[in-house]
């Protein structure tokens, strides 16, 4: 879980070009959106399309997304149960 969680902050930072954030910056628990990592709309589109390709996982359900994508936490959780890649 450790590693999926690293690979998951490196993802986030090199497709949203987070330039000036690192990996040790970015908590487990941070928030991704809002006042933690302060990603917008458009990024859950981007983190949408990850998942589908990187880990075979489709969301369909709005609501379901804003669940995962909470933090890393709740995504790695979410991709190590449903991930189909």
């Amino acid at each position: 879980m450790e590693a999926l969680k690293l690979e998951l902050k490196e993802k986030i930072i090199t497709l949203l070009n987070l330039e000036d954030v690192n990996v040790d910056e970015i908590q487990d628990t941070d928030a991704l959106f809002g006042d933690g990592l302060g990603l917008d709309s458009i990024d859950a589109l981007e983190l949408i399309v990850m998942l589908d390709k990187d880990y075979g996982i489709k969301l369909l359900d709005p609501k379901e997304g804003k669940a995962i994508f909470q933090s890393i936490n709740s995504m790695a959780s979410y991709i190590t149960e449903h991930r189909t890649k």
